[in-house]
């Protein structure tokens, strides 16, 4: 079947539409972004402003229709940290509901961690071994650890690298001292975090999922996207930490010349580079493999499975309720449910 993935990140938009069936892999058809910064548009009272609110709506409304064009037989909208930290989430996404007909659901940090680390566990099969993955969003840093499908531990902490580059390097290029402040701190705040990870058992494969941990392994010489998603890609500690040294001297308009580098992302790129460092010193990694899957094809993989084996999460639709918009002379089901992820 054809499904739909809407994910409303801090950042973007991401409609993806894969073909998928199950036992087999989802096979992508088409990816449209758009960007949104939504973490941007948030008050000091942690409220997502009007602008922004409609901004969303505008945008969930026309991906919908993208998603219906493109004869998604339903369509699973999910947002993460922007609007999970919002004041006035449920009245925006109340109003997203009531205006689209689209059924947003917030998923926890920990159900992050848990569905990219199912993707992961996928990807590389059960030859990997235990498991240890990191994904740094625009909001937060998630990280797993297991040996099955369903991880040991699974993290969410607000380490994201969009936040951190609002609250810590807001000069352009930030500067030199900033650098090793937020440096220092990182290394104190994953301290704990980390101890909890590894207690399960020490990882026989380490993985980077995410836009941030490809952008920086393409800096530091992995094969670019046309080479395709099966080449293997890899991040080391030590080119890391030369990629750091040299793009924090960089503009973020300088930033996002380089290859691999989208505009978008660019101002934030120091910061998740520092992120990705930290996180492998704290757990004493020296390479991570890079994963091309992470929580879109979670999402997707856990939707398959469910519906194989029956349970009552397989249905994994809400209809709008008496009054509410919906998407008119379309066969697309608004999902309200993305499936249970057990604790």
């Amino acid at each position: 079947m054809r499904l739909g993935v809407l994910d409303v990140g801090s950042n973007t938009v991401h409609l993806l539409v894969v073909d998928a069936h199950r036992g087999g892999h989802p096979l992508p058809m088409s990816s449209t972004k758009a960007t949104l910064r939504l973490s941007e548009n948030i008050d000091e009272a942690g409220r997502i402003t009007e602008a922004g609110a409609r901004r969303l709506i505008d945008t969930v409304a026309e991906f919908a229709s993208i998603a219906e064009t493109s004869r998604c037989v339903e369509l699973m909208p999910f947002a993460t940290s922007a609007l999970r930290e919002a004041t006035n989430s449920d009245a925006v996404l109340a109003e997203v509901r009531k205006s689209t007909g689209v059924d947003l659901q917030v998923l926890s940090g920990v159900d992050e961690a848990r569905l990219t680390f199912l993707a992961v566990r996928r990807w590389f099969g059960w030859s990997a071994g235990r498991i240890l993955d990191l994904d740094i969003g625009g909001g937060s840093l998630e990280m797993s650890n297991g040996g099955d499908e369903e991880p040991d531990v699974a993290l969410s902490l607000q380490l994201g690298a969009g936040r951190l580059t609002r609250e810590w390097l807001r000069e352009d290029p930030p500067g030199k001292r900033r650098v090793a402040v937020l440096r220092d701190w990182l290394d104190a705040e994953l301290v704990v975090p980390a101890k909890k990870l590894i207690e399960p058992g020490r990882p026989d494969l380490a993985v980077g999922t995410s836009k941030t941990f490809r952008s920086l392994a393409r800096l530091t010489g992995a094969a670019p996207s046309g080479a395709g998603l099966r080449v293997r890609r890899t991040l080391t500690s030590s080119s890391l930490r030369q990629l750091i040294a040299f793009i924090s001297r960089m503009t973020a308009a300088d930033r996002a010349e380089l290859e691999g580098v989208s505009s978008d992302r660019s101002q934030q790129l120091v910061a998740g580079a520092l992120v990705a460092e930290a996180s492998m010193r704290a757990l004493s990694l020296d390479t991570l493999e890079i994963c091309p899957w992470a929580l879109r094809e979670g999402l997707i993989l856990r939707k398959l499975d469910t519906e194989m084996n029956g349970g009552p999460e397989a249905t994994c639709s809400a209809e709008p309720e008496a009054g509410e918009g919906t998407q008119a002379g379309g066969s697309t089901r608004l999902s309200g449910s993305i499936g249970t992820v057990s604790s």
